[in-house]
């Protein structure tokens, strides 16, 4: 059985490592697959206390995490007034992902977001990984805005 919960350690950037080699270490050149190594501990802890930040991890009830979820709130600007959620990054372990923790997880984003007066959450994902979008679309988002990129 796996347990999502709000995030009070640090240890997801495991989590993230895989992220990072699944998703973008085959997507996207560009990107240093080794960051979360370097930077993540640091990374997911700094968040912890910061009320605009969310940190979902879900794991076994031996502990190993299978899974989490990193949001934040962008606040109103002049150009956009309104508050935003952003979900930033989430993973589930491809041995747990047909057990609806990424579901869960992102049921508990948006009830955040909500209550944190969010009008709107946001998502990005490569446009080449369509079982993604597809997991985002299932779960309520719509596409907005499209990216392109030329390697120069």
């Amino acid at each position: 059985m796996t347990h999502c919960r709000r995030g009070n350690r640090s240890r997801p950037f495991s989590c993230s490592s895989a992220l990072f080699a699944e998703d973008a270490g085959t997507r996207d050149p560009g990107v240093d697959i080794n960051w979360p190594r370097k930077h993540g501990p640091q990374r997911f802890a700094s968040g912890l206390a910061n009320p605009n930040r969310l940190l979902l991890v879900a794991d076994r009830s031996d502990g190993e995490v299978v899974g989490y979820l990193r949001g934040m709130l962008v606040e109103p600007s002049a150009m956009k007034p309104v508050k935003v959620a952003t979900l930033v990054s989430m993973y589930v372990r491809p041995a747990y992902r047909r057990d609806r923790i990424g579901r869960r997880m992102v049921d508990e984003f948006r009830s955040w977001a909500k209550e944190s007066g969010a009008a709107s959450a946001q998502v990005t994902a490569y446009a080449s990984n369509a079982e993604a979008i597809r997991f985002y679309e299932r779960n309520g988002f719509a596409p907005q805005s499209v990216t392109l990129e030329a390697a120069l």
